[in-house]
């Protein structure tokens, strides 16, 4: 029982460490981490759930907090923290097959998603299919290089970091 209990322990506050970074780092980025070029720092931190399945309710609250207390507009807080859930959802599994496909359930998730965010939350009068392309290379810039990056070295103290009976 108390192995149990401490596990549910470390997945909450690894949780909660993953949802923090990812607001404090959409927060501290805000210029470029909203609109249609966007360029969300935050978005690295996808790789997480490789190494723990905490990570998936962590980047999603981290999303929802990010999107509430910067002032997104409600259809964003809604969709937008959807598709940071069902790309950390595909990165878990898909992450069990191979590091490397960590990366595309979260980049396609929000290049398919957030171009309609854009447009119905915000007006935007880009062509969808543009909208796709601009996110899309921000998804790709952040995630396919930089949390493939943070992923490999990551990956090196996985043992330390992601202590391997909690995490």
């Amino acid at each position: 029982m108390e192995k149990t209990n401490n596990k549910t322990i470390y997945g909450v506050a690894y949780g909660a460490a993953i949802a923090a970074v990812y607001t404090v780092l959409t927060m501290v980025f805000a210029p470029i981490s909203f609109g249609p070029v966007q360029f969300r720092i935050s978005e690295i931190l996808c790789v997480l759930p490789f190494f723990t399945p905490a990570a998936v309710p962590g980047l999603f609250v981290g999303c929802f907090l990010s999107n509430l207390l910067c002032g997104a507009a409600g259809l964003d807080i809604v969709f937008g923290s959807l598709a940071t859930l069902i790309g950390a959802v595909g990165s878990f599994y898909l992450g069990k097959k191979s590091k490397w496909l960590v990366a595309v359930p979260p980049i396609l998730a929000n290049t398919v998603i957030i171009p309609w965010v854009l447009r119905f939350a915000y007006g935007s009068q880009d062509l969808i299919p543009f909208a796709m392309l601009t996110v899309g290379i921000g998804e790709v810039l952040a995630i396919g290089v930089l949390g493939n990056l943070l992923l490999l070295t990551l990956e090196r103290y996985r043992n330390f970091i992601f202590h391997r009976n909690y995490a």
